[in-house]
């Protein structure tokens, strides 16, 4: 039975390495998989799903105003749908995923962020936080070895950032990963 599952973590916890491990295993199946990414990442060019381990895989794109079940009705109907940087999506593609999986009876499974760099819930990811058939946490690390579960943005001089635009395009340069005592003190290492 088709589902609707949202696998959350914060930066550098592998969210795109288990998707394009998920893609691999459904072609080794002899299944086609659907994989979409927000078109606002082009870190590693425009449709592609990168690991820092150092794989890809192309992807269509979407953005606030693309059609998610429109696109992938006319689709070829896939056998499933792996969607990365989820935390971009809107309220209502969030609903027009869990109509593929309700009405097409196509798996979605998502992958992003819960929270940006001030704790705040993402709109998309709220959605599917309140309406995923299954919720799955992928864990990483803070410096000190707790869980991180927040993402802290830093300026150009490592110093934290608490205020700005929600979304920012950027990688370990500009975030990091860290247990919420840490991002609350803004503490990015031991010393």
């Amino acid at each position: 039975m088709a589902s609707l599952y949202f696998s959350y973590a914060a930066m550098n916890a592998g969210k795109s390495t288990i998707l394009l491990q998920s893609a691999h295993n459904y072609r080794e199946r002899g299944m086609t998989p659907l994989l979409l990414t927000a078109n606002i990442d082009d870190r590693n060019g425009a449709g592609q799903i990168a690991s820092r381990l150092g794989i890809s895989q192309p992807a269509e794109t979407f953005d606030a105003t693309s059609d998610l079940f429109a696109l992938i009705k006319a689709n070829s109907s896939p056998h499933v749908v792996l969607l990365d940087e989820a935390q971009f999506l809107t309220p209502d593609q969030v609903w027009q995923l869990a109509r593929i999986v309700d009405e097409l009876s196509i798996p979605v499974l998502t992958y992003g962020l819960r929270t940006d760099f001030r704790g705040e819930l993402f709109p998309g990811s709220a959605v599917l936080l309140a309406i995923a058939d299954n919720i799955r946490e992928i864990r990483t690390i803070c410096w000190c070895g707790k869980k991180a579960s927040m993402v802290l943005r830093l300026d150009e001089n490592g110093q934290p950032i608490r205020t700005g635009a929600q979304i920012e395009i950027g990688g370990n340069e500009s975030y990091v990963s860290l247990c919420r005592k840490h991002w609350h003190a803004g503490k990015t290492n031991a010393d």
